[in-house]
């Protein structure tokens, strides 16, 4: 069910842009201006999905890749959920980097994905969001490092909201806190079409996060519950996410809705144990 209700962004972030540079796509200055111009005059479209399982919600990302491909704007959309437990391996992970038997997985009834994205292991529990940005990076003039960092700077700009001290690494990809890794990255690209994307543990469970290395190093994963020291709203973390994200990116307007009408739900028996 759409709702057509359209969120404000606010005042403009006083902070460097975090797209249309030189060194990322090789564009003029000129090409730059024109790009600012077409995202500032495009929207990005924000569906808050609730609880949804990974085959749906690939799925859904697969489709709007294919009607992006078609389109010669910036538009862009934004998915956000959460997923029922879950490991998924990008391109940078192994069987190694999952710290449980085969024994254990079955008894707790939890798949494993091996997928096309770059990142290592995500363990999926509800009380993450999975926040999948659908944009046109090459019309965005956004190279794959510069969009990796304005993934990584939302979320430092979230934190902060918060009053978590978080900062980035250079290094390994994710968001990092006193107490941990916050938020993991792993992208996939089609045709110049960004999917899959970012998975910030706001409340869940932390004793899942035993099952799972989530980089080449071994990285404590922690959560802003558990940083803050006190209970976080997932409402409120959502709307700083689709704030903070619409705002690094230069859209003009963001539109919410909750669902989306092309998304096939199915369901799963699983074990919280």
């Amino acid at each position: 069910m759409r709702a057509a209700t359209r969120v404000s962004t606010g005042k403009r972030e006083s902070c460097t842009p975090c797209v249309h540079q030189p060194d990322d796509c090789g564009g003029s200055v000129t090409d730059q201006i024109q790009t600012s111009r077409l995202v500032s005059n495009a929207s990005l479209e924000a569906h808050l999905l609730g609880v949804v399982d990974f085959e749906s919600a690939l799925f859904l990302q697969e489709r709007l890749i294919y009607e992006l491909s078609g389109r010669d704007d910036a538009q862009g959309a934004l998915l956000i959920c959460e997923h029922p437990p879950l490991i998924t391996v990008g391109r940078e992970g192994s069987r190694r980097h999952i710290l449980c038997s085969d024994e254990e997985l079955s008894a707790r009834m939890l798949d494993v994905r091996w997928i096309n994205r770059g990142g290592g292991c995500v363990l999926h529990v509800p009380g993450q969001l999975a926040i999948y940005p659908i944009l046109p990076l090459q019309r965005l003039q956004l190279g794959l490092a510069a969009y990796r960092a304005l993934l990584e700077e939302a979320v430092v700009d979230l934190c902060r909201e918060q009053r978590i001290a978080a900062h980035r690494d250079s290094n390994e990809p994710g968001v990092f806190c006193r107490t941990g890794q916050v938020a993991q990255v792993g992208v996939g690209v089609k045709s110049w079409i960004s999917y899959h994307g970012l998975f910030l543990n706001v409340a869940p469970n932390l004793a899942w996060t035993r099952l799972v290395q989530p980089g080449s190093t071994p990285q404590r994963l922690c959560s802003l519950q558990a940083a803050a020291r006190k209970p976080v709203s997932a409402h409120a973390v959502r709307e700083s996410v689709i704030r903070h994200l619409s705002a690094r990116l230069g859209y003009g307007r963001t539109h919410l809705y909750t669902g989306h009408h092309l998304l096939r739900r199915t369901r799963k028996a699983t074990v919280y144990a």
